[in-house]
């Protein structure tokens, strides 16, 4: 298996569905990102200044190129209304090669 280093697959957590499009939307526009699912309802248990918090929450599963991450942070975090938002990138180690073409040149369909 080639090693794959250049795909990342980004989590980020919003406080609902309009934020979630909002920044999904951003992102197309931005050609910062060729896919982003948005998880509805998830639950989301967690520490907060010295305190157990349960929240409902939507989850972002933002795949990209990693070369784009700096500025697809940037502007995830210009329009998200945490404080402190939850923007976590994973390196994608495998996948389906004509997928990971795919999020590599999304304007070109293989």
């Amino acid at each position: 298996m080639d090693k794959i280093d250049d795909i990342l697959l980004i989590l980020c957590t919003v406080p609902d569905a309009d934020t979630g499009r909002r920044i999904a939307t951003d992102l197309m526009e931005y050609r910062l990102a060729a896919c982003v699912n948005l998880l509805p309802e998830i639950t989301s248990i967690y520490r907060w200044r010295g305190k157990a918090e349960t929240g409902t929450e939507v989850l972002l599963m933002i795949k990209a190129r990693a070369a784009d991450y700096p500025a697809l942070e940037t502007r995830i975090r210009s329009q998200h209304p945490y404080e402190l938002p939850e923007i976590i990138a994973v390196p994608v180690t495998a996948g389906l090669p004509a997928y990971l073409d795919w999020v590599r040149n999304p304007d070109e369909a293989t």
